[in-house]
């Protein structure tokens, strides 16, 4: 199969470009597309074939759910078996944006989107492009991030091609998302609102607008896989570089230290390293690559330039990876927690 990759205007996308890949995705084929946070896969989320495609195409494990995108509220009616009075206070909120709501779902929504499940998840993006997808295709649109299973997600529309030019009809490229990491995914089927996976909007954002407590999963801040995730999607290596990678954890100066040690050892080994740092301390390591996440200081940044490093690593060829933790006091849970898939929870304290 050959990929059409048509460049989108991401303010003011073309019409025609739209329309064209609206058909494909009405046609039950598969479109790639930009969000805020990152690149989608996307296919009909009511016909079972199109979510067969996607797992296909990612060589994603059939049980794990996709996200249902929709452009308007009222498109919840058509997923939901009830909306829910809260998923209508965090729409208000949060709508279009990187939240993903998870309710009963409708006997209209297969359960080939739902990886078997009695639930859905739903969200409405923040993109121009993505909503007019929508719309223009007259379909909801199921889609799971733009990737092959297990390697970090997409973040510009050439990570797509890299991992599906070939086994996906069209990818729209409308530059580098914004936020860079997935979206922040709420049950709304508990008593207690939990939330499954951190992202840009935190628990307690989502507490300020429900006026009740927000807990978080345990399974998905866990450094061990002795607590199991709620959500089938977290249970697996997700976002990984093809090399290993370990986490170093700790007081700064001593982070420093242990990360060059190991990074010795390895390179008389006769390793290539890299190294994951911030701006403030780039200069003290002595590995052969030293990648820059950002300032510590600007936690969206680092965000945002997470899965594009670990690209960057695959793309240099380096055998070891060790990186500083992000304990940042907003979404800090959210990066680690990308972090931890992508180390296999190899952490080391100092």
């Amino acid at each position: 199969m050959d990929t059409i990759i048509e460049k989108v205007n991401p303010c003011q996308p073309d019409e025609k470009i739209m329309e064209q890949a609206g058909k494909r995705i009405a046609a039950g084929e598969l479109v790639a597309f930009p969000t805020e946070t990152v690149y989608g896969l996307g296919g009909d989320a009511l016909r079972p074939e199109a979510a067969a495609k996607i797992y296909a195409a990612k060589g994603r494990p059939s049980d794990n759910p996709l996200i249902v995108h929709i452009a308007d509220f009222s498109d919840m009616e058509r997923v939901a078996r009830e909306v829910p009075a809260q998923a209508k206070k965090l729409a208000d909120a949060f709508w279009p944006g990187p939240l993903t709501m998870i309710v009963w779902k409708s006997d209209e929504v297969p359960s080939a989107t739902t990886g078997g499940m009695d639930t859905v998840a739903v969200r409405m993006p923040n993109h121009p492009v993505a909503l007019e997808l929508i719309r223009k295709s007259g379909c909801l649109i199921a889609a799971p991030s733009a990737n092959t299973s297990g390697r970090p997600s997409p973040t510009e529309a050439k990570h797509v091609a890299e991992d599906l030019s070939g086994r996906i009809a069209m990818i729209l490229d409308g530059g580098p998302v914004g936020i860079g990491i997935e979206s922040t995914i709420i049950d709304l089927t508990e008593k207690k609102p939990m939330v499954l996976r951190p992202g840009y909007i935190t628990p307690k954002m989502l507490s300020d607008v429900l006026g009740q407590e927000v807990v978080m999963d345990p399974g998905i801040i866990a450094a061990d896989d002795t607590t199991k995730p709620k959500a089938p999607g977290m249970k697996y290596k997700h976002y990984a570089p093809k090399a290993d990678m370990v986490i170093v954890d700790g007081e700064e100066t001593a982070v420093i230290a242990k990360i060059n040690e190991l990074t010795k050892q390895r390179r008389t080994e006769g390793k290539k390293v890299a190294v994951i740092a911030t701006e403030e301390t780039r200069k003290h390591y002595h590995a052969d690559v030293v990648l820059c996440i950002g300032k510590r200081s600007d936690e969206d940044a680092i965000a945002q330039h997470l899965y594009q490093i670990l690209r960057e690593c695959d793309d240099l060829d380096v055998g070891e990876i060790y990186s500083e933790s992000f304990q940042t006091p907003r979404i800090g849970q959210a990066i680690m927690n990308r972090l931890l898939k992508a180390a296999g929870h190899t952490v080391i304290q100092v």
